[in-house]
């Protein structure tokens, strides 16, 4: 068991530096990175990217050049981390609230529809609208969710659903911050400097859709598994009340992640293979006391998924809002179809196939035709150079696929420079000033997040190894269904947020080896010039 433990896990990890090697080397050479005139989108950088590169080499070079500011450097931002990060992210929030406040624009695609629809009664009369769930049925759950809301609330603004969505991300965080926290306490200062570069360039907040709001229930449920990896031995009456809270918990999110966005719950997968695993070297040593824990486990979060799935699912099925044809439902293989042509994202001509092919058997047909005529085109090497160039659509834009929906917003594209809502515009709007800095920003922060996350490499470490296979599960999956833009890479977020979180010190170390190890070879090097000059 123990050769088939090794052999596993090498293959892991063999995935994982293949895909992420990939991953890393398209960021590092996207467009968005590209200081001045931009061809790709015809667009340039201005004097705010210029700012904010001289500002980073200027505080490089008085870290180094000056000791008393290195000296303060170290005071502020790491013997106090701690703090120092808490009043960031507390003036990252306030700029949050300050941007969704003036900036909210209607927005259009998937995300559009669900608010429309979940407005009002007539609203989801509509035949557009009835056509379009009766079809995509996966985002019936969180339409009825956001009818909810309107019911609840007597809200349907766009700014409403926008601070749901800001909360969401922010809860998502506030999680992860608890992870680390219980993981490893000496890396929340970290987190929170990480996590607030994050929050500074994800305008995601102001786009209700299930993107942002898959994002709590993922960070819950890794949550709940870190809690019951820590109390596992339950030697105390809180460690067994966490215990058994988490494991209900966890069932339930994962249950929610589900209904909200299905691809989320590919992390609860990676933490299945590598529980199993863990088994087979140990169950050798497994006590009653051990098989106890194992059940428990199993039968909390059992409860929690099973009496969540009821609920639900008895909501959704029964509901009577929205009048919907089940027949017409699009099946899964046609995302997969769609995932073979063009950029491996939204294909057009497909999309309105599915609209006019009556039955979902028609449907399977149509998809699985178009899926043997396209991998019959491109054939085994031209399938391999495709999904290449897929893994750089779907992982590469550290803007997470900003704009690249269809009718992503519904405004005028071009804003003026007058105001404070049009001056933030400029920066998330296709035609804006200030776009390409926006880009670039982002972009820097994604490349720094994956180069720490690259250099974090050492001894095995089972939590480290669980997210490293969620990734790769959304990588392949990414890989084989509808991709094509790093949007859907989003819902992957917390894995990779905590993954960088956990690689930093080793990150550290490793540079620090290599410039020792390089220190060292420049000190040969002149000990043996200067021996040569004397002989």
């Amino acid at each position: 068991m123990r050769r088939f433990y090794n052999f596993s896990n090498s293959v892991i990890n063999i995935f994982w530096r293949v895909l992420f090697f990939l991953t890393l080397f398209f960021a590092l050479t996207s467009v968005n990175i590209i200081i001045g005139d931009n061809d790709t989108f015809g667009t340039s950088t201005t004097m705010v990217t210029t700012g904010l590169v001289i500002f980073i080499i200027a505080i490089i070079v008085m870290n180094y050049a000056y000791p008393k500011i290195r000296a303060w450097f170290y005071n502020v931002f790491i013997i106090h981390q701690v703090l120092t990060g808490s009043l960031i992210i507390l003036a990252v929030v306030a700029a949050q609230i300050f941007f969704v406040m003036y900036c909210h624009p209607v927005s259009g695609f998937d995300s559009g529809m669900l608010l429309h629809a979940a407005t009002s009664t007539k609203h989801a009369q509509e035949v557009d609208v009835t056509s379009y769930f009766s079809l995509n049925q996966n985002n019936l759950p969180i339409m009825l969710f956001m009818h909810w809301l309107v019911t609840l609330s007597g809200k349907t603004s766009w700014l409403f659903f926008d601070y749901v969505t800001l909360f969401s991300v922010d809860l998502s965080m506030v999680i992860n911050l608890l992870s680390i926290m219980l993981i490893k306490k000496r890396l929340l200062g970290t987190a929170l400097y990480m996590h607030s570069a994050w929050l500074m360039v994800f305008p995601t907040i102001i786009m209700p859709y299930t993107d942002a709001w898959s994002l709590p229930l993922v960070s819950m449920y890794l949550f709940c598994y870190f809690v019951m990896y820590k109390t596992a031995k339950m030697d105390t009456v809180i460690e067994q009340i966490s215990f058994m809270l988490a494991g209900v918990v966890f069932g339930f999110s994962v249950v929610l992640v589900y209904f909200v966005k299905p691809s989320a719950i590919i992390p609860v997968i990676a933490i299945v293979i590598i529980g199993i695993l863990n088994w087979l070297i140990k169950k050798k040593h497994l006590t009653i006391r051990g098989l106890v824990v194992t059940f428990a486990a199993l039968t909390l979060i059992g409860a929690g998924a099973g009496a969540t799935y009821k609920i639900a699912n008895d909501k959704i099925q029964n509901q009577t809002y929205i009048e919907i044809d089940k027949t017409r439902s699009i099946p899964a293989i046609h995302f997969m179809a769609m995932g073979v042509y063009g950029q491996g994202g939204y294909d057009w001509h497909q999309a309105v196939a599915m609209t006019f092919i009556p039955t979902e058997k028609q449907k399977s047909d149509y998809s699985v035709m178009m899926l043997k005529k396209r991998l019959k085109k491109l054939g085994a090497f031209g399938y391999f150079k495709f999904l290449i160039m897929k893994q750089r659509n779907n992982t590469a834009d550290g803007t997470f696929g900003w704009l690249k929906e269809g009718h992503f917003f519904l405004d005028n594209q071009k804003p003026s420079n007058k105001g404070i809502t049009n001056k933030l515009k400029n920066y998330i709007y296709l035609y804006g000033r200030h776009i390409a800095d926006f880009r670039f920003a982002a972009q820097l922060w994604w490349i720094t997040l994956l180069v720490i996350i690259a250099l974090g490499f050492g001894p095995r470490n089972n939590l480290i190894q669980i997210l490293r296979l969620s990734l790769v599960g959304g990588f392949i999956f990414l890989l084989l269904f509808e991709g094509g833009r790093s949007r859907y890479l989003i819902q992957y977020l917390p894995c990779v947020l905590l993954l960088g979180v956990l690689s930093f010190e080793r990150a550290v170390s490793n540079i620090k080896r290599l410039f020792g190890w390089y220190e060292f070879k420049v000190n040969e090097a002149e000990k043996s010039d200067e021996l040569s000059r004397n002989s």
